[in-house]
């Protein structure tokens, strides 16, 4: 009985926990409670006329991020939220789309099948995930008591409803596949892909033998080209934004209230060391994790405090990227790994290898007699990062630097100056200033200081009062008025890829080629912050006059005639060679012979790279035959396939069957993204979130 209160208790959990988004949303769309929104329709948008409430998108949403937190133990932090909901709007618009689909096709599910789903030996994971015993293996008898339990009638109804819909889809996806055809020649094509190897030989005429000066080329001509391709020179619009960004930058408020996480959890532990990983759950913006690290593993600000800790020690508050740590040093024990501290000084300034070897060696005596090595490292080590801080690399295990400096630094004793090593970097000057062969097992609390919801609510209101002084004054003005700066995007297309400097935003995209020159934005949310842009400059779509591109049409003219020549002189030389590739540089001093040893067809070929024409030529070529000539990526070709691996029937009779289904599973990816990208470009699909979320 225990199990089946479990199993009411979790009911809609149970029901509602299904991966497959489009049943989450069919089961809510059907719901007579979501049929009307406080008495008028609110919509987020709709889908060749079919609307999507902002109560059902809302319960998906939340749904999602649920399972999202479930599965990775994190939440989505409040800057990735805007992608989460593109995410999740662009599988609910997918989804709508297969529905209005079933309908038109009339596909229909008939309760027998939904029973035979349900009752059967193997049910659907999200039916069974509740009835998996501690020894992994599923429970049959307490399910199938579950499911015939009066009490459980609602969530029965439910798990109906997803089953029914998986089905719809499935049997939409089955009539899509049904339209996949594998033709022999396919699998005959893909198995020799596998199988074959060839022996070829072959003569290269390349194109370079054609110097640009040996072709004449006409004003008349160049036009000609130019007005035959002319799609190759159209220039899609433009545009520009000036923006003003005002970055999710945490407040000092956020910061103090990260080390309050940190001060609170350092309380609790001085009165009962073992909350330390309940704090953890409660503190940490990471999940909980038990490490053994050695000692490279810290940050250069805790690794002091490991080193000399004692077990139960807590070391921090520690400033490190992001946020701040705090670390419960457990324990320490032996490492059979070595890591070490070093400083090193870097000298290459001094023009020849000579000079720096000599000025390396200078330092080195001077450093030996006692001179200062951090005063030194600070005044003359061409490395900046480690030169400010007295030429101090931290601590590294082997693998982190390159072969000769490790290999000294490795060998050297703690605080004596070795002599200059050189890299290609130039001659480093070393020192040793630790050795460590002991691991640490720490547990830690790291609070990131992030910005809070207020201090994004504060940013959100000044780039609002930007944008309002900004469209009634001056964008520039109004900038330099309250000290904001002023930024450019360089000059974008319409596209999917987002705004320079800015990331995708739809609505950004829409508003830059929506309106006019100087047009002021109200406020955008980006990723990294609110941004108002001005439309700085507009250019629209046009061809490249003839004048711009005429170099460039002369080029490719003449690549074109190059192309003419060596096929022609491949032609006529192979009619004077009798089946010879080997006379053909006595016609020829330019041309090349070369022998290719088990090429396959998907190799890539020595000496010319991957060239689809050299390689499918090849394929139908007779043995022992000239082929040719190709036109390829470096010239023009004669080939002459010595020998290729025979056709195995008997091995194409065993392995066909596995050729096809693979063959099928690929197109079955291919078709279901293509048809579902060509009913999105077909659909009328509105989108109206950003009354909902803003921008």
């Amino acid at each position: 009985m225990a199990m089946m209160a479990k199993m009411r208790s979790l009911a809609p959990a149970f029901i509602l926990t299904v991966g497959v988004l489009f049943v989450l949303f069919m089961v809510i769309s059907d719901s007579s409670v979501l049929e009307n929104f406080g008495g008028a329709p609110t919509n987020v948008g709709s889908i060749n006329g079919e609307d999507i409430s902002y109560n059902d998108f809302s319960k998906i949403l939340d749904q999602q991020r649920e399972n999202r937190k479930q599965q990775t133990g994190n939440d989505i932090p409040d800057e990735n939220l805007a992608q989460f909901r593109d995410q999740v709007w662009d599988a609910v618009v997918t989804q709508t789309l297969f529905s209005q689909e079933i309908n038109k096709l009339n596909i229909s599910v008939a309760d027998d099948e939904i029973k035979d789903v349900i009752v059967s030996d193997n049910p659907p994971d999200f039916l069974k995930q509740n009835f998996i015993d501690s020894t992994g293996n599923f429970n049959k008898d307490l399910y199938q008591r579950a499911i015939f339990d009066p009490q459980n009638k609602s969530a029965l109804i439910q798990a109906e409803d997803v089953v029914r819909q998986t089905l719809l889809t499935q049997k939409l996806q089955s009539l899509l596949l049904a339209l996949i055809n594998v033709s022999e020649s396919e699998i005959v094509k893909q198995f020799l892909d596998q199988k074959i190897k060839m022996n070829i030989q072959y003569a290269l005429f390349p194109f370079t033998e054609f110097p640009d000066s040996s072709i004449n080329l006409t004003d008349a001509e160049l036009k000609k080209f130019y007005d035959e391709n002319i799609d190759k020179y159209k220039l899609p619009a433009k545009r520009k934004l000036k923006y003003v960004l005002f970055p999710f930058t945490a407040s000092a408020d956020d910061s103090a209230f990260a080390l309050r996480n940190i001060t609170e959890v350092i309380a609790d532990y001085q009165k009962n060391p073992s909350n330390f990983k309940k704090d953890v759950e409660i503190f940490s913006s990471v999940p909980y994790s038990l490490d053994t690290l050695d000692i490279s593993s810290f940050p250069a600000e805790a690794s002091s405090a490991i080193i000399n800790g004692k077990p139960g020690a807590l070391i921090g508050p520690v400033y490190t990227q992001g946020g701040i740590t705090l670390y419960h040093l457990i324990n320490t024990v032996p490492s059979t790994n070595t890591v070490v501290r070093a400083s090193h000084i870097l000298i290459n300034q001094f023009g020849s290898d000579e000079n720096n070897k000599a000025e390396a060696m200078k330092l080195y005596k001077q450093l030996k007699n006692g001179a200062d090595f951090e005063k030194f490292a600070k005044e003359n080590s061409a490395d900046p990062g480690s030169a400010q801080k007295g030429g101090d690399l931290g601590w590294f295990a082997k693998g982190r630097m390159v072969k000769q400096f490790e290999d000294a630094v490795f060998k050297g004793k703690v605080n004596q100056v070795q002599l200059p090593v050189k890299t290609n970097f130039g001659y480093h000057i070393t020192k040793v200033t630790g050795i460590s062969n002991r691991n640490y097992i720490v547990e830690k609390v790291f609070s990131e200081i992030k910005a809070s919801a207020r201090t994004r609510d504060e940013l959100k209101n000044k780039a609002g009062d930007f944008a309002y002084l900004a469209n009634k004054n001056d964008f520039e003005k109004e900038a330099q008025l309250l000290n904001y700066t002023i930024q450019e995007t360089t000059p974008f297309a319409e596209s999917k890829f987002g705004v320079p400097g800015l990331g995708a935003n739809q609505r950004l995209m829409v508003f830059s080629f929506e309106n006019s020159l100087n047009s002021i934005s109200e406020v955008f949310s980006v990723a990294n912050g609110y941004v108002v842009v001005k439309i700085s400059e507009i250019t629209v779509s046009s061809i490249q006059p003839f004048d711009e591109v005429k170099e460039t049409v002369s080029q490719l003219l003449r690549s074109k005639r190059k192309s003419e020549l060596a096929m022609q002189k491949a032609l006529d030389i192979k009619s004077k060679i009798n089946n010879d590739l080997t006379k053909v540089t006595n016609y020829d001093k330019n041309a090349s012979v070369s022998n290719l040893t088990d090429i396959a067809p998907n190799s890539s070929i020595p000496g010319i790279g991957l060239d689809y024409a050299f390689i499918e030529n090849a394929l139908k070529a007779d043995i022992n035959k000239i082929t040719g000539p190709i036109n390829g990526r470096r010239g023009a070709y004669l080939l002459n396939v010595l020998s290729k691996t025979p056709f195995d029937s008997s091995a194409f009779a065993i392995q066909k069957n596995t050729i096809r289904d693979n063959i099928i599973n690929q197109k079955k990816r291919s078709l279901l993204n293509d048809w579902i990208t060509i009913m999105k470009e077909k659909a009328h699909i509105v989108d109206n979130r950003y009354l909902f979320y803003g921008n």
